[in-house]
């Protein structure tokens, strides 16, 4: 796979730096999150790919019939190219550590992708994900993962939440979950715990990424 794969945003840092991805939910684009990445690990190199389905004019990963309604079929091919798009980026900047941070959409195609490649990343903070189906995990998770989510959501009611913290640590995943009263919006406290997430790993890996 190349790492042109996708139409992206990247910001190289050299190697021997963290590798952030960036993925954005429906609507959005490859800018959406690069401020808060610089933002989150300051000198990595950054990669946001732009999902290359158009629903309507909006952007996202993989198809869907209706929310929660998901193509199988597409999501399965897009999980394996943004897999490979990942591993090419991380054969050319040759990181010292793979961090991934998505929302909505964007946080379900890093979610699978991780289902399906548990090694794939060192960190990945899922905001707002909706996993409609239980995932079968392709081995031990040794991802950290950070789940951030509204208790009012009405795009991913509590209990899918629930689910997919089930299957987590059902992987063995090294797993944290934060919520805020609200809906799908993404708030201020959800990248606070990202950054305390980023910077626990720097910490235990000895990775002076913050």
């Amino acid at each position: 796979m190349s790492t042109d794969a996708y139409h992206h945003n990247h910001v190289g840092a050299g190697a021997d730096r963290p590798l952030l991805f960036l993925f954005h939910g429906t609507g959005g684009n490859e800018d959406q999150f690069m401020d808060i990445g610089a933002a989150l690990i300051p000198r990595a190199t950054l990669v946001a790919p732009r999902g290359d389905v158009s629903e309507q004019g909006a952007a996202r990963y993989f198809r869907r019939a209706a929310e929660g309604i998901y193509d199988m079929g597409d999501l399965t091919r897009a999980t394996g190219k943004m897999a490979g798009f990942v591993r090419a980026h991380i054969d050319s900047a040759k990181p010292s550590s793979v961090h991934g941070l998505g929302y909505s959409n964007g946080a379900n195609i890093l979610a699978n992708v991780i289902f399906a490649n548990p090694g794939l990343f060192d960190t990945a903070t899922l905001m707002h994900p909706l996993i409609p189906f239980a995932p079968e995990i392709d081995g031990l998770l040794s991802t950290r993962i950070l789940i951030t989510a509204g208790r009012a959501d009405p795009i991913c009611p509590p209990e899918l939440t629930a689910q997919l913290e089930t299957a987590l640590l059902g992987a063995g995943a090294d797993l944290r979950t934060v919520w805020h009263d609200g809906g799908h919006e993404l708030r201020k406290g959800e990248f606070d715990a990202a950054r305390i997430l980023l910077a626990d790993y720097a910490e235990s890996a000895k990775e002076q990424i913050l």
